[in-house]
């Protein structure tokens, strides 16, 4: 038997292989778990001679690694071998592949981060689902507040309240929580509200909204702030005006239109020939948000605003149907450069 396994070892010494396909039936023949020869070896085991066993399992165990490393060299020599027949010229020019486009959303979205961030702002962001204090009683709403009916607000909880954020606001009051003034942030993030769908509303939406917080801070601050923003966006001909709102974070509080993107303030339809587009709301943060932060409004005074992205991107790019942002249309995506990855 042990003369046998030798007979084999010299055999795969000595085995060429021409092909894969032959190098295949070389390791069926030793190595089939049902019929190869080693197996059928290693059943014989026991039939050997109690003296020859040590001799025997040292030359099936050379058998075994030999037949494996001989498969192992050849399949790779063969593997290269038919790498090198095909049949190309290694040297053309690749094909180019198609690059990606960035979302307008996301690009709308970076440029609004690029001007606020060159005016100081840093940048910080809150959780989708939140609980009742930091999506509204923290941010100075009455208990009886519309924002609070099931008609606006996604309701993820009830006693106590956890909702799908409506505004990131919340992000304002988590980030006052972690940080003492001066302040000075912007929070971009996906909302949601309750709201049917059409060319002008979605039950989803995207905000940026900023704070300052500091000593002395006043409305005109806020004002030179915003227009800053808007000739950097819209350019440097653009001018705003503002109108009494009222949020209940903000006292006094505001809406900001600007010169509407399309007329240049001439009048036409999409500003109802009114020369304006409102863009956004804002305002000075109430002192009753602040004492909710343990910010001493004697001390400290400070603004808000916030707005749509997608309002932003409508004007931008003359689209007037807020659906076809989440519409995943490919040819509408086609129409954007890429722009590098965002942060």
């Amino acid at each position: 038997m042990i003369d046998q396994v030798k007979h084999y070892i010299e055999e795969v010494k000595n085995f060429e292989a021409k092909s894969l396909e032959e190098l295949e039936q070389f390791r069926i023949k030793f190595l089939s778990k049902k019929q190869g020869l080693i197996t059928k070896f290693f059943a014989e085991f026991k039939n050997v001679p109690k003296e020859e066993k040590p001799e025997y399992g040292k030359v099936l165990n050379e058998l075994k690694a030999l037949v494996e490393h001989k498969i192992k060299t050849l399949r790779q020599h063969l593997e290269d071998q038919q790498a090198q027949k095909v049949d190309m010229d290694l040297t053309l020019p690749g094909e180019n592949m198609a690059v990606g486009t960035r979302h307008p959303l996301s690009i709308v979205r970076r440029e609004l981060l690029d001007i606020f961030r060159r005016m100081g702002f840093a940048v910080a962001h809150g959780p989708e689902i939140e609980d009742d204090w930091h999506n509204f009683t923290a941010l100075n709403f009455p208990h009886d507040h519309p924002a609070r009916d099931m008609q606006d607000t996604f309701f993820i909880e009830r006693d106590p309240d956890v909702v799908l954020r409506t505004h990131t606001s919340n992000t304002q009051i988590r980030y006052m929580e972690t940080h003492r003034p001066p302040l000075k942030v912007v929070l971009p993030g996906r909302v949601y509200r309750n709201e049917a769908v059409s060319y002008r509303s979605h039950y989803v939406f995207h905000q940026i909204e900023g704070l300052y917080v500091d000593r002395n801070v006043s409305f005109a601050d806020l004002k030179q702030t915003l227009l800053i923003f808007a000739r950097e966006f819209f350019g440097e001909h653009t001018n705003i005006r503002f109108r009494p709102s009222y949020f209940p974070f903000t006292e006094p509080s505001a809406e900001m239109d600007v010169t509407c993107t399309l007329c240049g303030g001439k009048g036409c339809p999409v500003c109802k020939y009114t020369g304006w587009l409102e863009i956004l709301g804002c305002g000075m943060v109430d002192p009753n948000v602040l004492r909710n932060m343990d910010i001493d409004p004697e001390e400290y005074t400070g603004y808000a605003f916030g707005f749509g992205i997608e309002r932003i991107a409508m004007l931008k790019y003359g689209i007037n149907d807020l659906r076809i942002f989440l519409e995943n249309d490919k040819r509408m995506l086609d129409q954007f450069q890429y722009l590098g990855d965002e942060e």
